[in-house]
């Protein structure tokens, strides 16, 4: 595995391509902390331990059948252990086929080659419309 960054990042967007969830979720440290500051209300903001991030992610795949990952940029900062990235996610909404196509922009830190800290911006409105109204994830 990777300890650079920017090749965790990109490790990450492929396992999320191949739908391989358990290997995403294993790039992330035991303590680590997903934070979701645009959840909608009865959304969570933060997920907390790999164990909470497991429940949260690992059906990712029966709610949106993401195909494409593109415009992909990362940003060093600063610090060694902190990148910030941008990227257009799109594909299919599983439940009624629709597209989906959203940008996101995170800041991620990474030690040892595990995902400490994922902060995860996106829009809310505009992933609720894609999704019908349902529950969003990023």
């Amino acid at each position: 595995m990777s300890n650079d960054p920017a090749g965790v990042f990109h490790r990450g967007m492929e396992l999320l391509l191949a739908k391989d969830m358990a290997g995403f979720i294993a790039l992330f440290a035991e303590d680590a902390v997903l934070e979701l500051p645009f959840a909608p209300p009865g959304q969570p903001r933060r997920v907390v331990g790999r164990t909470e991030l497991h429940d949260y992610l690992i059906d990712y795949p029966a709610l949106l059948d993401v195909r494409e990952i593109r415009d992909r940029t990362v940003h060093e900062t600063r610090d060694p252990e902190v990148i910030v990235v941008e990227f257009v996610a799109s594909g299919h909404v599983v439940a009624t086929g629709r597209p989906y196509e959203l940008q996101y922009i995170a800041v991620l830190t990474i030690r040892d080659g595990r995902l400490l800290r994922y902060r995860d911006y996106w829009d809310p409105i505009a992933a609720q419309e894609l999704l019908g109204g349902g529950l969003v994830r990023s």
